[in-house]
């Protein structure tokens, strides 16, 4: 009597109720990224930020008072303050401004910063979407209110049942793991 062959066809078959599997889905089985990650993206991206932040600075220095950037051999000084206009409100606004541009920027294009591609994690509105630029304000906002209570934003993903911070909530939004990609043969 002949044995009956035990292979297995590795695909699945098909049939009207099978129905691709979209790259959000695949994203969304990795669940969301836990504190640390998400503190290892913002030491990533804080410097990339500190660069971006010092050329803005050094921008309107110049034109303010261009003698400081100047040597002047005979006095041998350096300075060490910066003028007054660049102490005051409008340049705190200026600066919060740019770091919302700087993450917008990147959440709009394509989801991730720096930092999140190379911890594997990307942003994504809860509707699946990339986030409005609306979201992208609030989100950098509220995190900076969370980094300024100590963290307790981040450390609030710990007894969330959804896994989501304050900045997440607040501005519809949520963090994705993405998994490796297997190397190819």
């Amino acid at each position: 009597m002949p044995k009956k062959s035990k292979t297995t066809n590795p695909l699945p078959k098909k049939d009207a109720t099978t129905k691709p599997v979209s790259d959000n889905q695949i994203i969304a089985n990795e669940g969301p990224p836990g504190v640390f990650r998400r503190i290892a993206v913002i030491v990533y991206d804080a410097f990339l930020l500190f660069a971006v932040l010092f050329v803005a600075t050094l921008i309107p220095a110049y034109f303010i008072s261009p003698e400081s950037f100047i040597a002047n051999p005979a006095n041998n000084s350096v300075v060490h303050e910066l003028d007054i206009p660049l102490q005051g409100w409008i340049y705190r606004a200026y600066l919060v401004t740019l770091i919302i541009i700087f993450y917008g920027w990147f959440w709009r294009k394509n989801g991730q910063t720096l930092g999140m591609q190379a911890w594997r994690i990307k942003l994504e509105s809860q509707d699946g979407g990339k986030p409005s630029w609306g979201q992208c304000t609030i989100r950098v906002l509220v995190a900076g209110v969370s980094l300024l209570a100590g963290g307790l934003g981040y450390w609030w993903i710990w007894i969330d049942r959804d896994s989501l911070s304050w900045h997440d909530r607040a501005s519809k939004t949520v963090l994705r793991s993405i998994p490796k990609d297997k190397k190819k043969a």
